[in-house]
């Protein structure tokens, strides 16, 4: 009778264990512009999250791919979604996505407001259509000063505010960067200076920044 009983115990064991083997890693798709096609870069933010997956042991749940243009506004992100998302059959899909539609404006070709939101929203309706998971990302700043005399705040925050509810409106959850950033350079950039501590430029990160990007994010994917 023990021996039975032991079998059957060690059968479900072994039946559990090849679940978990068999169990496919959540392929994670990054959809942005040149701060996400740095991010793929050793140091970048997910580079890290790949690390920081490892060393709490969810290495083989996940696979991350970058999908990051140089560049790229939203609508660039819509037009190339079939060939570099869709076909990758994602089972999540972070959207970080609007510096490129603000900065821009300074040369006459950034994306108006409202053209900005249709396009956003025809990304979402088209990865819904999937039943693919998104995070959505507020855009996080063009300067880093902290007196909100950054060139571009006003319209940062109003770009920010539409990712925020389109979020809401499709039961989406946000990774608020914009907020993000600016609380940690309220606290940390104590000389209001417009880079350097989280930005090399401005725009584009140092490790400080790939560093709060990973573990912003990280929060999400584990959830």
């Amino acid at each position: 009778m023990k021996k039975h009983v032991t079998i059957i115990l060690l059968l479900s064991i072994l039946i559990i264990m090849s679940s978990a083997v068999l169990q496919p890693k959540k392929k994670v798709v990054f959809f942005g512009d040149s701060i996400t096609q740095l991010g793929v870069d050793s140091g970048g933010y997910i580079n890290r999250l790949g690390k920081m997956l490892e060393s709490n042991g969810l290495k083989d749940n996940y696979e991350l791919i970058g999908a990051g243009i140089g560049g790229n506004k939203v609508y660039d992100l819509y037009l190339r979604m079939d060939n570099d998302i869709l076909a990758k059959n994602p089972d999540v899909v972070v959207i970080w996505v609007g510096v490129n539609d603000v900065w821009h404006k300074i040369w006459g070709t950034g994306t108006d407001a409202d053209k900005f939101e249709t396009f956003y929203k025809a990304i979402i309706k088209k990865l819904q259509e999937r039943n693919i998971k998104i995070i959505v990302c507020t855009p996080a700043v063009i300067g880093e000063k902290t007196d909100y005399t950054n060139q571009f705040d006003g319209d940062l925050n109003k770009y920010s505010q539409i990712i925020r509810n389109l979020a809401a409106a499709n039961n989406i959850p946000v990774c608020d960067f914009r907020k993000t950033f600016l609380e940690y350079n309220l606290i940390n950039n104590t000389e209001n200076k417009e880079s350097k501590v989280l930005t090399t430029d401005k725009v584009h990160l140092t490790a400080k920044g790939n560093e709060l990007a990973a573990a912003t994010l990280y929060k999400f994917l584990v959830k």
